[in-house]
């Protein structure tokens, strides 16, 4: 007994060591070679006693010479965004696209006026995100009517800020949706047909971000409404008929 207490005590004095602090002591033993009194004394104390070279210590604190210094890359985006709710960085990257834009077309805007636009592009983003996420659960699955339908907040534009009187007001989109600028009705209009009816896509999965575009391109824009003919609609049915006959049989 006096003996695993003994190693449990040698355990927990030495569990700072473990792996998953290694960057960040040896981040702090570089700093005790260029400053010992940057370090608490504890820490001074630990380093004094390895006795490292200091060379090796500044190059373990660099890491790896191959490494690339751009590596890791910085997570951004709108999927990292909705994940962390942190819209800093697409809201960042929208402002300067706003600015250049308005200095293209002649137009003066007041450091108001970009904040304004900035943050209504965003949060139309937001909707738009949050439709092809969830738009199938507005979608009328029901030949019958029986079913209610619920109304889900989240896709409610008004859940993002925006009222009947921002409807007809048009919104920076840089191309999202197929469309430079829109208003909140073309957008609704899209999104609509395009997440809430009996035929969608699933790809928000995608981590690759040119795979992701390029099933969006093909779905979202003013002029991507899928129709069949009548024709079309039993040449798909026979089709799915013997597909699935073939599998069972």
């Amino acid at each position: 007994m006096a003996r695993q207490d003994q190693a449990n005590d040698q355990f927990s004095l030495t569990s700072f060591l473990y792996g998953g602090n290694a960057d960040y002591i040896d981040a702090l033993y570089a700093a005790y070679e260029d400053d010992p009194s940057s370090v608490d004394p504890e820490w001074r104390d630990f380093f004094a006693a390895l006795k490292d070279d200091a060379g090796d210590v500044r190059k373990n604190a660099k890491g790896a010479s191959w490494a690339k210094p751009s590596w890791p890359l910085q997570a951004n985006g709108e999927l990292v965004s909705a994940l962390d709710g942190d819209w800093g960085i697409v809201e960042k990257h929208i402002e300067k696209k706003v600015q250049h834009k308005a200095v293209m077309n002649g137009v003066s805007l007041s450091d108001a006026d970009v904040h304004q636009a900035t943050r209504d592009s965003v949060r139309a983003i937001m909707m738009i995100r949050a439709y092809r996420m969830r738009g199938h659960l507005h979608a009328n699955l029901d030949p019958l009517g029986i079913a209610k339908l619920e109304d889900y907040n989240e896709l409610s534009p008004e859940n993002y800020g925006f009222t009947a009187a921002d409807y007809d007001r048009p919104i920076f989109l840089d191309n999202v949706l197929g469309l430079e600028f829109g208003t909140i009705r073309q957008m609704l209009d899209i999104l609509t047909r395009t997440y809430c009816s009996t035929l969608g896509v699933e790809f928000m999965h995608i981590s690759d971000p040119e795979e992701k575009a390029w099933i969006q391109a093909r779905i979202e824009g003013t002029d991507k409404e899928i129709s069949f003919t009548a024709a079309g609609k039993k040449a798909i049915l026979q089709k799915l008929v013997e597909a699935e006959g073939f599998e069972q049989f």
